[in-house]
Formats: C-alpha cells, structure tokens, sequence
C-alpha cells in the first residue's frame, strides 16, 4: 500500500482528534473494564492472586472463632480443676464462737492459723460420735473418687478418739446387720483399747443393731436402744455358692489344680464333700465360741439362761433386749449424749472430733466408690469367695 493511501486513513483533522495522553488513558480504561466483565462472567477464571486473597480474608474470621473456642475450652479446663480441688482438700470445722480470752502477744500467726485448723481438736472436753453403717468390712475401692469407709476407717477413727486427750468418752452410733468375723473384731478390739485409756463408750442402736454390729456393742460400758431396733442375731453363718448347673449349660468347665485335697474347699463349681462340710462347721463353731464369750463379757448382768436361749441366732426387739438386760436404757441419740457425759462427769457434753458434712465431695466419694463396689469383677470376687461372717440376712 502506497504512502498516499495510509495517509488517507488517518483523520484529516487533527485538531478534532484527543490527545495522546488522553487516548491512551482511554484504553487501558476500556481494558480493565473489559477484564471485569470476564470475571464477573467466569468466576472460575478469576486471576489467582484474587483467589488467594479472598481465600485468606475468609480464613481470618475461622481463625479467630477458633481461638474464641479455645479460650473458652481453656477457662472451663482450669474452672473445674479449682472446683474439684476445693471439694477435695480437707475443710476446717466451724466451731462455736466463744468468749473471747486474752491471748499472749508473742503468739505468732502461724501458730494460729494452726490451731483455726485443727480439725479434731477442741479447747474444752467433750464426746466423740462415731457412726457405724451398713455392712461392716474392710474397703476394697481403689479408685480415684473412692473413699475408705470401711472397718479400718472406723478403726481409726476410735484411735484417733483415744489418742484425744479432751476425747472423755465415745457415742458408737450403729446402724448395721454385722459383717465379716475379722472386721468386727477389729472394731470391737479398738474400743476395748480405747476404754484402756480412760474413754467411756455409749453404744446407740438404731434401726439394726444385730450380729456384728450387736459384737462391737459388748465392749460399751452402756448400750442404749430404741424399742423397736432390730438386735441380736448372736450366731455365726457362712454361705458358699454352687454354680455347677449353669455352668454346664453353657458348656463351661473349671478344673482346678491343687497341692491338697481340700486347697479348693468351699469351691463354687463343685459340690461340696461331707469331709469339707466338717471342717467349715468346726470353723463357724470356733468363731462363734469367740461371740459368745464377748457376749458374756459385756453383759454379766444377764442370767445363763438368758444368754443361752438368745444367743441362738435369733432376733429380738430393743424392748426385749432392755427386759432380759442385753441393753442399758431405751432412747434415742439425746440419751445417749447425757449417758455419755454422765459417765465421763460432763454436764451437757459438746460433740467433737467430728468431721463437718463434705456435701459435692461426699457425693463424689460414694459414687465413685459405688460404681467400683457394682463392678463384674467385684461381683464375680464375692461369688466365687466364701467369707464366715457375723451377719443378719433374711
């Protein structure tokens, strides 16, 4: 094409045309309008960089509930920590305010606070009420949430009165069919230590007195009941179980291996031989020999007759206890404070050593220590292990 031709398609008039400037800034606006069409038409075709920027400014609000999230899971991490040490730790008992007493200046704080702390000490002597409830055995709980409630608890609990010298007596509240022979007798030794060492003990029956809980009561200077409890049963019993039957219904066998013929005595999964009958009875004839002599250790008032006939096993009312004089007197807890403190020479006696109620921790302890004791293999221990035991079952 010649030089005359190109010429002709340019404007003519120049003067009309726009700037230079102003055309190019034309055209690169008509560009970048032109790409936004084609964005907000294809999505999927967006630049990149875009993507990766709308991506991060989603991502910051996620960010930020997450560690909301994690703060909050934080602050109820540490919240129920300081709730479950503050129920666990020991809890000082609130005593009733007294006069106040002109104390030595030299005193310091920390001796103070110790003694605000002391929580089986008291100023001024008194009585220790012991409780005694349920099955009286030693406590197999182990778990975290489990607390010792057993015999030994109870044991040391009469220790701990004994070594009190403001301890002058101890109230035994029992509310219990007995229990195994070793742990009433660990019982019934700690209190026999305690009168050693100076302490009266009042035994209170409650609803059940009988058996083992009956035992622990003989080594009471005095016992008071109401006249309906539920006491005696002075005998011995020893159950085994039998499960042979059911265990060839579903095809299970046991078979032991033994250095003696009698190792597996009492077994479950066998019958029992009249040669093992012999020996168990000549072992519950043993340790009912040992009730009966704690029985007529602990109440010389009551005729041979008497103990002879109702030291059969049998049971009887506290009325009927009080008639043929297994019990001191008929009441209720109020008699068996002022009996206390009567024996102690203390009017109106003050209750002490006691452990304040624990409420959330107590509930905690006991079901904690529920659940363990409702285990299989707790279950399956006590079927399978015969006990000899001071025990009213019905």
């Amino acid at each position: 094409m010649s030089e005359t031709e190109n010429d002709t398609i340019l404007p003519a008039d120049t003067g009309t045309s726009l700037p230079r400037e102003n055309w190019e800034k034309k055209l690169m606006e008509q560009e970048h309008t032109a790409l936004f069409s084609d964005a907000q038409e294809n999505p999927a075709e967006a630049a990149p960089g875009d993507a990766k920027k709308e991506t991060a400014d989603a991502k910051k609000p996620s960010s930020g509930r997450g560690l909301w999230a994690f703060l909050l899971l934080l602050t109820f991490t540490v919240s129920a920590c300081c709730g479950l040490y503050l129920t666990v730790k020991p809890v000082p008992v609130c005593e009733k305010e007294q006069p106040a007493v002109q104390e030595p200046e030299e005193e310091s704080a920390s001796a103070k606070l110790a003694g605000a702390l002391a929580k089986s000490k008291s100023s001024k002597p008194g009585i220790a009420w012991i409780k005694v409830r349920g099955v009286i055995a030693q406590d197999n709980s182990s778990g975290p949430f489990s607390r010792p409630t057993g015999a030994g608890a109870i044991a040391k609990k009469i220790r701990d009165a004994a070594d009190d010298k403001n301890v002058k007596a101890i109230v035994l509240d029992i509310n219990s069919p007995g229990g195994t022979v070793a742990s009433v007798q660990n019982i019934y030794g700690e209190l026999l230590k305690a009168k050693d060492n100076g302490k009266k003990i009042v035994a209170l029956f409650r609803d059940v007195a009988a058996s083992g809980g009956f035992y622990i009561a003989m080594a009471a200077d005095k016992i008071v009941a109401e006249p309906g409890t539920i006491t005696g049963s002075v005998g011995v019993i020893m159950q085994t179980s039998n499960v042979e039957g059911l265990f060839d219904k579903i095809g299970v066998k046991v078979m032991p291996i033994t250095s003696g013929k009698y190792k597996d005595m009492g077994s479950a999964y066998r019958p029992m031989t009249d040669a093992e009958k012999a020996i168990l009875q000549d072992m519950v004839n043993d340790t009912y020999t040992q009730f009966f002599a704690a029985v007529k250790a602990g109440r010389p008032d009551v005729t041979p007759e008497n103990l002879t006939e109702y030291t059969d096993g049998r049971v009887f009312t506290g009325q009927r206890a009080f008639n043929l004089g297994f019990i001191d007197k008929l009441g209720g807890e109020e008699e068996a404070r002022l009996l206390a403190g009567e024996l102690a020479g203390l009017k109106d006696p003050k209750v002490i050593n006691q452990r304040p109620s624990d409420g959330l921790r107590e509930l905690i302890f006991s079901f904690g220590s529920s659940m363990e004791n409702q285990s299989l293999a707790k279950q399956l221990q006590s079927l399978a292990t015969p006990s000899v035991s001071y025990l009213w079952v019905n």
